[in-house]
């Protein structure tokens, strides 16, 4: 077992399945005592009490975060089982995929919900907390996608445009008060998102095929490459690093 994360508390959103998961079980591998949030209560559970099987700490709390009562309380309830948060993973979101003039503004908002607003709520509740600690960094989910454009993708890539800039400026604002915030930034990734992202993009007649993937990036990503990239941004080993984008894409945002 490592110590990269030794001593630090971390919250994960989104942290039930895929990546999140990735995540959760590298840092609470790596010394953190980890909180995972997410809807999914069954895979939340399972995940927590596998960690605490194998002499790990972890707490798993339901919450919808795009509801602000419900990521205060989750925050909290976190907090109160392990200690102070001095490490964030704005991991959750989600994807539509469709012909713009198609979309509804339901969609857009939906969309902004679990993408964005999540990122505002969860950064929101953590960050007096990791200011009354002397610091913390916050890592967030962003992707290729805020940056390289996708047909049937408007909302996504306005999504994660948003959450692009979102971090940079979190680090600008709370730099001077031990706060840093990076973006982790995935190209295709072999879980159940980026399998039906593939499926719905190629059944609307997008290349997203195996072989355009290999071509753009090598090969599909794959969960633990997301956690280590997000594992390196939440550690002191990226201490000069603030407002960054770290691309993990196999090459994809290089062509």
């Amino acid at each position: 077992m490592a110590d990269r994360l030794k001593g630090k508390v971390a919250l994960v959103s989104g942290g039930a399945g895929g990546c999140g998961a990735a995540a959760v079980r590298l840092f609470a591998a790596e010394g953190a005592a980890v909180g995972i949030v997410d809807r999914d209560r069954a895979r939340g559970e399972a995940l927590a009490a596998e960690l605490v099987a194998a002499g790990l700490r972890a707490v798993f709390v339901a919450a919808d975060v795009a509801v602000k009562a419900e990521v205060e309380a989750a925050v909290s309830a976190v907090a109160a089982a392990l200690g102070p948060i001095t490490v964030l993973f704005n991991h959750a979101g989600t994807i539509v995929i469709k012909p713009f003039l198609e979309t509804e503004e339901a969609d857009w908002d939906f969309l902004f919900d679990v993408n964005v607003k999540s990122m505002y709520l969860m950064t929101r509740a953590v960050l007096p907390q990791m200011i009354a600690a002397g610091g913390g960094s916050v890592v967030c989910t962003s992707s290729i996608s805020a940056v390289y454009a996708t047909p049937m993708e408007v909302l996504y890539d306005a999504t994660k445009g948003a959450c692009h800039m979102f971090a940079r400026a979190i680090a600008v604002e709370f730099r001077d008060r031990g706060i840093r915030c990076n973006a982790v930034c995935p190209g295709f990734i072999d879980t159940p998102h980026g399998r039906r992202e593939v499926k719905e993009l190629v059944a609307l007649g997008v290349d997203a095929s195996e072989a355009a993937i290999v071509a753009q990036q090598g090969r599909m990503g794959q969960p633990e490459d997301i956690a280590r990239a997000a594992l390196y941004l939440a550690s002191d080993d990226s201490e000069f690093v603030n407002g960054a984008q770290l691309f993990v894409d196999g090459g994809f945002s290089a062509i």
